[in-house]
């Protein structure tokens, strides 16, 4: 299974890549964790690309595309993976689609987490985190004992300024802007499979596996 997750902030992609990844025997390969992997080791493209981020500019797709075509030659990836912040944009999965061809190894769907804007808003807004340990809690779905203090070490509850509603709002309006053209895109290529991002998260891996089918 070759596959490309796409879908808004707050949809629940991160977890559900967990779930499908193990479903499928797959590696679950994010942009994030190339990066960080490639900054880290000190490769050819970790020091390009960290270049661009120490002046404060944003990496370039070439950049981007060449450690996405580099870690889809890793082994674990021979027979399928699953892509998660990968492509933003129709430049990079023009890359992608023409990169795949060329090793005869096509995408076989790409799926969309559709969540409306006043639940992601809900969901994202309602998170808190600890100052002390890190841990989250959310008001509404898993709300601490006491309010405004962390269950696990007793330290004081916050929200994150990312989480804060007028940041979410402009998240989305960015995530409509930048993502809408991709899901048009894989749209037309006859690969996009969309369902619902609400519920349990057993109940949405279930409906994204028979989705793939």
């Amino acid at each position: 299974m070759r596959l490309i997750l796409v879908g808004p902030p707050g949809a629940g992609k991160g977890t559900q890549a967990v779930q499908l990844a193990s479903h499928f025997s797959i590696p679950h390969i994010s942009t994030g964790d190339i990066f960080r992997l490639n900054i880290k080791g000190e490769t050819k493209l970790g020091l390009h690309a960290k270049s661009f981020m120490d002046a404060g500019n944003l990496v370039p797709d070439s950049v981007t595309n060449d450690m996405v075509a580099d870690r889809l030659t890793h082994p674990d990836a021979k027979n399928g993976f699953l892509l998660d912040g990968y492509p933003r944009n129709i430049g990079q999965a023009d890359f992608l689609k023409e990169n795949l061809e060329k090793s005869g190894t096509p995408l076989d769907a790409v799926l969309e987490f559709k969540l409306e804007n006043a639940e992601i808003i809900k969901r994202l807004a309602g998170r808190r985190a600890c100052r002390g340990c890190g841990a989250t809690s959310h008001v509404i779905f898993e709300a601490p004992k006491v309010a405004g203090v962390c269950d696990s070490c007793g330290g004081e509850l916050y929200q994150r300024p990312d989480d804060a509603e007028n940041v979410i709002a402009n998240r989305l309006a960015v995530y409509s802007e930048q993502t809408e053209p991709i899901i048009n895109y894989y749209k037309s290529e006859g690969l996009l499979k969309s369902i619902s991002a609400v519920g349990e998260v057993s109940e949405i891996a279930a409906r994204a596996i028979a989705a793939l089918k």
